[in-house]
């Protein structure tokens, strides 16, 4: 009964170790500091490495000033960034003076060029709900790992 047992664990840890191992991968974002509006920072000189097994995501903030639009783009780690946005989400107000917004995603140079509007906008705060969810819970997954 304990060679069963020390097997099962012998496999919970190959199982873990792998998908530990798997989360390895280095992600490339957009890097820059406050730009103004006609220069979001999204052309290819701005592309950074990111460090890995630290710095999973990358990271966008938008910072809407009297004078124009400013952003600042990074990599992060999963928790950082999304402990980051959500203190922010109280601040962030989509053309308001003053109103700063934090996003966070894990694909290779998402935080790029903002994506073209849309018609249906109604289904984009329900989705980022359930985005914002689904990361706090990967982030909690590899701080374990």
């Amino acid at each position: 009964m304990r060679r069963r047992k020390d097997k099962e664990d012998l496999w919970h840890v190959l199982v873990i170790g792998f998908f530990c191992w798997g989360l390895g991968l280095q992600i490339q974002c957009y890097q820059c500091e406050e730009f103004q509006l006609n220069n979001d920072c999204s052309a290819p000189e701005f592309i950074v490495n990111c460090t890995v097994n630290v710095q999973d995501m990358c990271q966008k903030e938008v910072m809407e000033k009297s004078f124009g639009i400013m952003y600042r783009k990074s990599c992060a780690s999963s928790a950082a960034c999304l402990i980051a946005s959500a203190g922010y989400q109280s601040f962030c107000s989509p053309g308001k003076v003053n109103s700063v917004c934090i996003s966070c995603c894990n694909t290779p140079l998402c935080n790029g060029p903002r994506p073209k509007k849309r018609g249906n906008s109604g289904v984009v705060p329900r989705a980022h709900v359930i985005i914002t969810v689904l990361l706090l819970t990967l982030a909690l997954w590899v701080l374990y790992c």
